[in-house]
């Protein structure tokens, strides 16, 4: 009997002290994302994926506790990047693709992806759109069988006929597509409500509509409204009813004001977002996602023969170089920003070069930071777990080479990436 104690007590006391293992980083500049500076010469403890105490000072570890030495960088909350495509990638000639890529081709190409958003310091990111490969990848990242971001996806996106995100756009007659990618293609309140649904029944995260024309889609008209506002305000409730906040990609004026009236959370892009607009997101609380390095991908690339269908360079051309000055109009006029790059458009990983033109545009360092850390989690609803450097908080935390705070270029050298306690470089 005395020796099933002692074997009792031994398990207990190798259990307790593999789950009392804690990991120590420590830092010289600490960005926490809820201060509007930096903390010098601290230390993060870490228990399995929580943080478990920030302390000033390098604290000593103790027994079999981990030290990582980031002792020359900053290190800052994982940061989110709250409009991605990772299914895709943007190149001359790409609308060939849609002949060309089976499912299995595009889940291939996101795993990819994924991998290098992880590895520039996105820790998690909000999927705004594709054929459902991203709900495919959210689950195999969530099951550990693909490294990458935490994702929060809008499943396929919700767009009117013929509009920016009707995936028959440019098909001729005599193909069809299989009705799966056409249950996001809607017209009238009944339909609009029913595609909510279908996403719910999908499993996506949140809801992305097209509210306008796009850039890149086969058609002539990038910024015409493409919903009523009844349809928008049918979507906004019927996803609220399944606990989705909704984004709305926007270039038009009218459409925009149309999409802040319904109700949605935030707009995508806003490139010709007017005074009346910007005083309507102001009074309904309404974020802006600019994507501007998404702009600056699509402009430089209408430059280049043959790299995009003739329909789309005209609007590229026009759309892509106004981006930045309207982010800084509504900025400096008080809009709520969250940081976005519409990567897929542009190159993924890299994501960071958005923090220069924020700033070039006059927002603060910090402030963009934030932009990228708590402002998402309080959009997406996860602020008890994401967006900042607290005790409690899961332990997505990245670090930089140099201190961002005095050159914000410094975002694009991340050189430490946790995610879930997990140090993936």
């Amino acid at each position: 009997m005395k020796k099933q104690l002692l074997i009792i007590a031994s398990v207990c006391f190798l259990a307790t002290s593999s789950f009392a293992q804690k990991t120590l980083i420590h830092c010289e500049n600490l960005i926490d994302a809820i201060k509007n500076e930096s903390q010098s010469q601290m230390t993060i403890v870490i228990e399995g994926k929580k943080i478990t105490a920030i302390q000033k000072g390098y604290s000593s570890p103790s027994g079999t506790d981990k030290v990582i030495d980031l002792k020359s960088q900053t290190v800052m909350p994982g940061l989110v990047d709250m409009h991605v495509h990772l299914e895709n990638e943007i190149s001359k000639g790409g609308e060939m693709k849609r002949y060309q890529m089976n499912q299995a081709d595009i889940a291939f190409d996101a795993a990819k992806y994924a991998k290098t958003t992880l590895m520039a310091g996105f820790t998690s990111v909000r999927d705004m759109g594709g054929s459902g490969v991203n709900l495919a990848l959210r689950n195999a990242i969530n099951k550990g069988t693909v490294i990458g971001p935490r994702i929060f996806t809008s499943g396929r996106t919700i767009a009117t006929t013929g509009g920016h995100g009707d995936p028959s756009n440019g098909l001729a007659d005599k193909y069809t597509l299989d009705n799966q990618y056409l249950t996001g293609v809607v017209n009238g309140v009944d339909e609009c409500r029913q595609a909510v649904r279908q996403r719910y029944k999908e499993g996506s995260d949140c809801i992305k509509i097209t509210a306008t024309g796009g850039v890149l889609s086969i058609a002539k008209n990038g910024k015409a409204p493409q919903f009523t506002e009844e349809e928008i305000r049918a979507i906004v409730e019927t996803a609220k009813d399944y606990g989705f906040h909704v984004a709305a990609h926007a270039h038009g004026a009218e459409g925009i004001k149309r999409a802040v009236r319904g109700g949605v959370t935030t707009i995508e892009h806003g490139t010709f977002l007017d005074d009346e607009g910007i005083e309507l997101m102001k009074k309904y609380g309404t974020y802006l996602v600019p994507t501007i390095i998404a702009g600056k991908t699509v402009a430089d690339s209408a430059k280049i023969p043959g790299y995009y269908h003739p329909l789309v360079v005209p609007k590229a051309l026009e759309t892509g170089p106004i981006i930045q000055a309207t982010f800084a109009k509504a900025y400096k006029a008080g809009v709520k920003i969250a940081f976005g790059t519409d990567s897929g458009v542009s190159v993924h990983g890299y994501n960071a070069y958005e923090f220069q033109y924020m700033v070039e545009a006059g927002m603060p360092a910090m402030e963009a930071i934030k932009a990228a850390t708590i402002i998402p989690a309080e959009i997406i609803g996860n602020q008890k777990d994401l967006g900042t450097i607290e005790v409690g908080k899961i332990a997505d935390i990245i670090a930089t080479d140099g201190n961002p705070l005095q050159d914000i270029k410094m975002m694009r050298k991340v050189s430490f990436v946790m995610k879930d306690g997990v140090v993936y470089k």
